[in-house]
């Protein structure tokens, strides 16, 4: 029987175990996250474990509301003591669930903690947790430097003034990542939305130009990816929920569309449509001059529980797959940039697991223009980042494609002490090469597993962003 989380966890062979060895001290790139970057310029500490463990982490809060933690230790006021002994008793019998291994991960590569988390050794956690977040030493800058991350990408709106950025830019302190801004212009798309007429007035004032037809709107995006683009910015990121689009989609639609909005009329459903399309294609192109890299979210059905998005805000834990296909759109709109010439390199995320065989042939659809690795069907993500989910993904990839070109993974979190996720996936990487090494789909040489497991772990995502 093996003990629990041992040295060789997750890997089951010893071909696994020598791979892993090969890359588990490699750098980290995490190139899709919602770090904040102001705690990073400030070099924030923290007020406790409860904070830094539970503070923002949806995946949390769900397990706790499925274990019928009231919502008062989840995201309400009770104290703070009270609501990690919450997520404590929560974790103890939370079998099977990654939230399990990546809370010990963390336990163990951040705070020495080497035992099993149980309701009733909560208290001791706690303790020995909170007395080491109050050395002076434990900052953000001492965990970024302890989890080896080289850079990583926020998410930011088209107006946000990244001053954050350039502060960390400009101080360049040894061992502190470099944060590159990611441009999300998903509340200047989102035009059947009610706060879209108020958002193009902040965009105005964000851009230094009135707004009040189409080329107003796209000179006002422009400026603000040169922006962007100045700040070092090479990604950008879209939450299409679902993709719609219309392939015969005029400019003049759309800029009917978007004057309709502005003056608070109704729209129908083909104006929403014919906005979104030939915005799309418009901010495609912009990205692929620039040498930018797309990444579109797909899949998500969002703030699904009205009631609890009143009292708790969004992106709170009330999110969840779409079975909504999507299949045809996507490949219009990706076929609608290919044909001018203007389709940047570009990464695609589903959240519904039923497009994954979809998503792992589409990408080969635009694979090509002498560009290895040029479309990627993206890691893993959100309720699909735990052992099967990433099993799956890269037999998946395997199958339809060229895995050893693959990007591999992100945290897409908002916790600073997250990144135990890439320790989580580099062994099951691992693991998943032995396993086709050892039963002899593969030939065992060592150099070609090193090498494959290396690039996916590191060195391919490096050279897809430079």
């Amino acid at each position: 029987m093996r003990a629990f989380m041992d040295e060789h966890f997750l890997l089951d062979n010893g071909t696994a175990v020598d791979i892993y060895d090969h890359i588990k001290n490699l750098p980290i790139i995490d190139y899709h996250c919602h770090l904040n970057p102001a705690a990073i310029t400030n070099n924030a500490r923290f007020n406790g474990i409860t904070e830094l463990w539970l503070g923002g982490d949806h995946y949390k809060w769900r397990m706790m509301r499925h274990n019928g933690v009231p919502e008062s230790h989840i995201t309400g006021d009770a104290p703070a003591h009270e609501k990690f002994a919450a997520w404590c008793a929560t974790l103890e019998t939370a079998i099977g669930n990654p939230g399990y291994h990546w809370a010990h991960l963390e336990l163990r590569n951040y705070f020495g903690f080497h035992g099993v988390v149980t309701k009733d050794n909560a208290a001791e956690i706690y303790a020995i947790c909170n007395s080491q977040i109050e050395s002076p030493d434990f900052n953000v800058h001492a965990l970024l430097k302890k989890s080896r991350v080289e850079w990583l990408g926020t998410t930011d709106d088209p107006i946000d003034t990244l001053e954050h950025h350039k502060k960390i830019k400009e101080d360049n302190i040894p061992g502190v990542p470099k944060v590159i801004p990611s441009f999300r212009p998903s509340n200047a798309m989102d035009i059947e939305k009610p706060a879209f007429v108020e958002y193009i007035s902040k965009l105005a004032a964000a851009s230094g130009m009135a707004i009040t037809g189409w080329d107003s709107l796209e000179a006002a995006l422009v400026s603000r990816i040169d922006h962007f683009h100045n700040m070092d910015c090479r990604i950008s990121d879209h939450a299409l929920d679902p993709p719609v689009f219309n392939s015969v989609a005029t400019k003049a639609q759309a800029e009917a569309a978007l004057k309709k909005a502005l003056a608070g009329d109704i729209l129908t459903d083909c104006d929403i449509v014919a906005y979104k399309s030939v915005i799309m294609v418009m901010l495609g192109a912009e990205y692929a001059k620039r040498g930018w890299v797309m990444q579109l979210h797909m899949g998500a059905q969002r703030a699904n529980n009205s009631r609890m998005l009143k009292l708790a805000g969004p992106d709170t834990g009330f999110d969840s797959m779409s079975d909504a296909t999507f299949s045809l759109p996507l490949g219009q709109m990706l076929d609608a940039m290919e044909v001018k010439d203007a389709l940047p390199k570009t990464v695609l995320y589903a959240l519904n697991p039923t497009a994954d065989d979809m998503l792992a042939t589409m990408i080969g659809n635009f694979a090509g223009r002498g560009i290895k690795g040029r479309m990627q069907w993206g890691c893993p993500w959100w309720f699909n980042d735990n052992k099967p989910g990433m099993i799956k993904h890269l037999i998946t990839l395997a199958n339809h494609g060229m895995v050893a070109n693959f990007i591999g993974m992100l945290t897409d979190s908002r916790s600073f002490i997250s990144y135990p996720r890439h320790e989580y996936f580099r062994r099951i990487l691992a693991n998943q090469l032995g396993v086709w090494a050892e039963s002899g789909d593969f030939p065992r040489n060592m150099d070609t597993l090193y090498k494959i497991a290396g690039d996916i772990a590191y060195y391919n995502v490096k050279g897809y962003f430079a």
